[in-house]
């Protein structure tokens, strides 16, 4: 059996341990410094959306959606995931035109899962939304799940399918042994594997240069804000064209308020804290958008510590300094809908060097200067 180790428990981590369990021939051990699941993958707003990805991002994006329809399979739990579908609302005519314009570009490519819809039909998929809400883009079998269950149900799969899951464990250091295999140097003890993946969320970049690699990353804190229990008045999960919004109302009747509104994060503590005058800012969006939820009650706040590449989109590759060692990181916020394709194709790299899913455009070589 070849070994292999992936460091960081959050759902990216958990992913491509299950997906390389998976792979006849490949012993998988899991190492999180923490508990699984401790940062943004256990406390981000359960988005599954293609609506609105950067273009790059699509054709993963589309697999994914494809993985998500068909979780308990792949899982054996359906993770709270309802295809509801995604909304996101023009508040102008001007929000129209970017509208137009931005399924021209989806098409263009040849996706045709975005679309424009008039007022009228924003209405009938959101009769609570304000009056003075002119259209939407739609992406009508997109939704939302939980994420903690999510995280769970990736845990168990990965279990049952022979990956050891060993928490409490920091790595501390990574060097190539003289027979070829790489050295995971830990508080715990070295371990070593013919293949290791780096999914450590904020802290892979910092992974990357125990290996000699820099790669530019900031981080991220995404503040989300959920209401007390209101009466159904919305199914999709809703975003705005032209202001920070993320907005969906659960089972249970509460309210999750998201969008991307950031608070403070301290990597080298592992915290990260909310800011209240941001979070005001967010609920008057949400307000604005829905008043009905103008009184509601807010009950609890919280935000989680995410890695954050210059452009937004993630880091998915091969080390350039340490082979053997493949990069699974900086999703900015959004990879939890990529979850299960990324990694599907982080296994296959370390399985068989290749892949034939869509991560081309993901390689840290696009922040490599020319000479």
């Amino acid at each position: 059996m070849k070994k292999a180790l992936v460091i960081g428990g959050g759902l990216h981590g958990l992913s491509t341990a299950l997906h390389l369990a998976r792979t006849p021939g490949w012993q998988v051990t899991l190492l999180e410094r923490r508990h699984v699941g401790r940062h943004s993958s256990g406390v981000n707003a359960g988005g599954v959306r293609r609506l609105g990805r950067a273009l790059p991002e699509i054709a993963l994006s589309v697999i994914a959606a494809e993985m998500w329809h068909g979780i308990e399979a792949l899982v054996g739990d359906d993770c709270g995931f309802r295809a509801t579908g995604q909304v996101k609302v023009a508040e102008s005519e001007a929000d129209m035109a970017k509208n137009h314009a931005r399924v021209a570009q989806v098409r263009a490519l040849g996706w045709t899962h975005e679309e424009v819809v008039d007022q009228a039909e924003v209405r009938r998929l959101l009769p609570a939304v304000s009056r003075h809400v002119v259209g939407a883009i739609v992406t009508r079998d997109d939704g939302s799940a939980d994420p903690m269950r999510t995280v769970m149900a990736f845990r168990r799969a990965a279990e049952q399918a022979g990956v050891v899951i060993r928490e409490g464990v920091a790595v501390t250091g990574l060097d190539r042994t003289a027979d070829g295999s790489i050295r995971v140097q830990t508080d715990q003890g070295e371990f070593e594997a013919e293949r290791v993946a780096n999914c450590a969320g904020a802290w892979a970049p910092d992974l990357a240069a125990l290996a000699g690699e820099t790669i530019p990353c900031g981080t991220k804190a995404s503040m989300m804000i959920v209401t007390e229990r209101l009466p159904h008045f919305v199914d999709p999960t809703v975003g705005a064209t032209a202001r920070a919004l993320s907005f969906k109302q659960t089972a249970a009747g509460t309210v999750v308020i998201g969008g991307g509104h950031q608070g403070r994060n301290d990597k080298v503590a592992e915290t990260s804290s909310v800011l209240f005058g941001s979070l005001a800012f967010a609920a008057q969006i949400a307000a604005q958008i829905f008043p009905c939820v103008a009184g509601a009650r807010i009950i609890r706040t919280w935000t989680g510590t995410e890695a954050r590449p210059p452009d937004d989109m993630p880091v998915i590759g091969e080390s350039r300094s340490l082979p053997g060692l493949f990069h699974s990181f900086g999703f900015s916020g959004h990879g939890f809908q990529l979850s299960p394709a990324a990694g599907a194709a982080v296994a296959e790299l370390m399985a068989r060097g290749a892949t034939n899913l869509p991560i081309a455009p993901f390689t840290q070589d696009r922040f490599t200067v020319p000479a």
